[in-house]
């Protein structure tokens, strides 16, 4: 798909558009969000993403259209994920209910700066280096692999680590010990102290870094074009913070989402060999978008029936024990 510069420049403008109408209209005033809040606003950033594809298929036909829709929902998928962790970060840093979606709101924003940093640097490497799919492809396989060992594994990590920049800034800025609601700074006794909400955002922002590495290749498995791969992404970052009040407590209930991901992400990895393999001179099949499109709705949904129904039948099987402990008490 041929973009010139206007249509980027125009593009970028219109999502600072609709980031800065978020703010204003849902995110300015500090407060604790609802459910019906929450839903409306995912709601809205979906049928956004949707008229967006529209306008890609009637603007540029049914091949860009088809690969924005499979890369949003890829990268839709993958962000659930993002949300396991941003619930450990939460209650790792305290953070009160009130101020989780400002936090949200400026750690998706330097996501989004940091995955656009990704997607250009990918996209020069893949414009210069076709062998880099072969890269691509199996480490999108090992990911795969690794998801399902962490699935399967009993021991799970329920707390969340900080990694290495945020020990860093801790050690070299010193902080409050207490939020000063939405404020990053405040000065106390004459010194500059960062408050417990700069290095929450911070850890939001650059945890995001982790997750780019496999579904920054995994998108481009699908598209090998920047702006469509980029539009995706924004789409699917821009409606995070909703999505997390929205499902926040259905998250535990989706037990099997680790292997529908790997699933994907394994799926995406031989796409990515095979078109490795053709664009190196061997007839191999292609997967089509269709088709990506189909297998990537399919597992979804699917892992979504099957997460619910096992975590109904956990809860009665809970609840069996917790009755028959009773009855043996009262007896």
């Amino acid at each position: 798909m041929d973009v010139t510069p206007a249509v980027w420049a125009l593009t970028i403008v219109g999502l600072c558009a609709l980031i800065a109408a978020d703010f204003f209209i849902g995110g300015r005033k500090v407060h604790e969000v609802s459910i019906k809040e929450a839903g409306i606003w995912t709601i809205v950033w979906v049928v956004l993403a949707g008229l967006f594809g529209l306008g890609l298929y009637l603007f540029g036909g049914g091949q860009p259209a088809g690969e924005f829709f499979a890369g949003y929902v890829t990268e839709k998928s993958l962000s659930v994920d993002n949300l396991f962790v941003f619930v450990l970060i939460m209650a790792k840093f305290a953070v009160p209910p009130v101020l989780q979606q400002r936090v949200l709101m400026i750690g998706v924003l330097i996501a989004l700066v940091l995955r656009a940093i990704f997607i250009a640097a990918g996209a020069a490497i893949i414009a210069n280096f076709s062998w880099v799919f072969y890269i691509f492809g199996a480490f999108l396989i090992w990911t795969a692999w690794k998801l399902i060992q962490d699935a399967r594994s009993e021991d799970h990590d329920e707390e969340y680590n900080e990694n290495r920049f945020l020990k860093a800034v801790e050690k070299r800025f010193p902080s409050t010990g207490e939020y000063h609601g939405p404020k990053l700074f405040v000065r106390e006794q004459g010194r500059r102290l960062m408050t417990p909400m700069l290095v929450v955002v911070l850890a939001i922002g650059t945890t995001d870094i982790l997750f780019a590495l496999d579904s920054i290749p995994a998108i481009f498995g699908l598209t090998q074009d920047p702006y469509i791969v980029f539009t995706a992404n924004a789409f699917a970052l821009m409606g995070l913070r909703q999505l997390y009040f929205l499902i926040g407590g259905l998250l535990k209930k989706l037990v099997h989402l680790s292997y529908g991901l790997s699933v994907i992400l394994g799926f995406i990895g031989v796409k990515l060999l095979l078109h490795a393999l053709h664009e190196s001179g061997v007839h191999v099949p292609e997967i089509s978008i269709p088709v990506s499109l189909g297998v990537i709705c399919a597992v979804l949904v699917i892992t979504t029936i099957t997460s619910l129904y096992a975590s109904k039948k956990e809860a009665k099987k809970e609840a069996k024990a917790k009755a028959a402990e009773k009855d043996d008490v009262t007896t």
